[in-house]
């Protein structure tokens, strides 16, 4: 049976569940190449026909390829505003994508592992997800994907730039890496724009839970390469790999002690006024549930708070967004009855982690 949008409800999504390597710190690794059809012009300048006709070349190039067999697809242009906010809220597609025009689409992994969309800023977008910090994972599914595709469609490809996209910080590689970060305690200690300014100086760019023109969310921060133009992608991967994530990561690790060790008191009272407000609120924002499930799991993880799963706290990271409470109860909800609805769906989570009193 095909799988559809609510087939996700259950499943908190592969880019929040537990494990991988560094994942107190690292919660996901994200490859994502840009490509564009041979003999098409961009998006900025292709007519509706063309559009749809770069749809329908992209749709049955996957659809014939190994992988098309495990993969579901959304139109873009037919689905609900609901549907295309809740495919962001799981970062299988961009705002853009879900914002755009004309025909587009995403074909999703079942997995959700991978998602390809088209006709985004580029043709073609694939991107694809790995839990913690596992960038070499990623990278492999993304070239088989890549390469599986170039077997059957040409992409635009100039011999001495490489391959050309729409944005020209694109154009190279096409490669996009992008790590989201976990960095509570550095937000704590005032550290956070010495780091932000470091990741300036090395040519990475920093933004928050879903990407270009979004705030940190929840203290999640996505760090990402900012040009791909001469350099390879096994160069991008091992900067990342060998000094830019380890050392934020370091960064916030060496927080997180000074804070267990001098602070203490202030730490146990941000998480403990966090679990005291998500156990009793009768009524929550969105932004204020992330930004006490984050002080949460901080909590957690130091060990503070000990009869709480992570689990737990990484569902309700996604399950309490507003598209996925509207979802789950099966109609619109304006903004006060979302905030009522998560409430009652933070405090039974919770409930169902703490032990009983009978």
């Amino acid at each position: 049976m095909p799988m559809s949008l609510d087939d996700l409800l259950n499943s908190p999504g592969e880019w929040l569940q537990l494990g991988g390597p560094l994942n107190d710190v690292v919660i996901s690794s994200r490859i994502r190449l840009a490509r564009n059809l041979a003999g098409f012009p961009f998006l900025t300048k292709a007519s509706s026909s063309q559009r749809s006709d770069i749809e329908r070349t992209l749709f049955e190039a996957i659809s014939a390829s190994h992988f098309g067999q495990n993969t579901f697809y959304v139109e873009m242009d037919k689905s609900e505003p609901l549907d295309r906010q809740f495919l962001v809220e799981r970062h299988l597609i961009s705002r853009q994508h879900a914002e755009g025009e004309g025909t587009r689409g995403v074909a999703i992994g079942a997995s959700e592992t991978f998602a390809l969309m088209i006709n985004e800023e580029d043709h073609l977008r694939i991107q694809v997800l790995r839990r913690g910090m596992n960038l070499d994972d990623a990278w492999k599914e993304t070239a088989q994907v890549d390469a599986a595709l170039e077997s059957l469609i040409d992409f635009s490809y100039h011999k001495q730039y490489g391959y050309l996209t729409a944005c020209p910080t694109n154009v190279g590689t096409g490669l996009r890496v992008s790590v989201m970060l976990h960095l509570p305690a550095l937000k704590l200690t005032n550290e956070l724009e010495k780091v932000f300014r470091a990741a300036k100086d090395m040519r990475l760019a920093v933004r928050g839970l879903y990407g270009e023109g979004t705030d940190a969310l929840g203290d999640f921060f996505q760090v990402s390469n900012q040009t791909t133009l001469g350099q390879s992608e096994e160069e991008i991967l091992a900067g990342f790999k060998a000094h830019v994530i380890p050392s934020i990561v370091k960064y916030e690790q060496e927080a997180r002690r000074v804070l267990k060790t001098h602070k203490l008191t202030a730490l146990d009272d941000r998480v403990w006024r966090a679990l005291g407000v998500l156990e009793n609120a009768r009524a929550i924002s969105s932004e204020e549930a992330l930004f006490l499930l984050s002080h949460l799991r901080m909590g957690v993880l130091l060990e503070r708070i000990k009869n709480i799963d992570l689990d737990a706290i990484n569902e309700l990271f996604i399950a309490t967004q507003s598209a996925h409470l509207q979802k789950r109860h099966g109609q619109k909800l304006d903004g006060e009855q979302r905030s009522i609805a998560r409430a009652e769906y933070i405090r039974d989570r919770l409930g169902r982690c703490r032990p009983s009193n009978n």
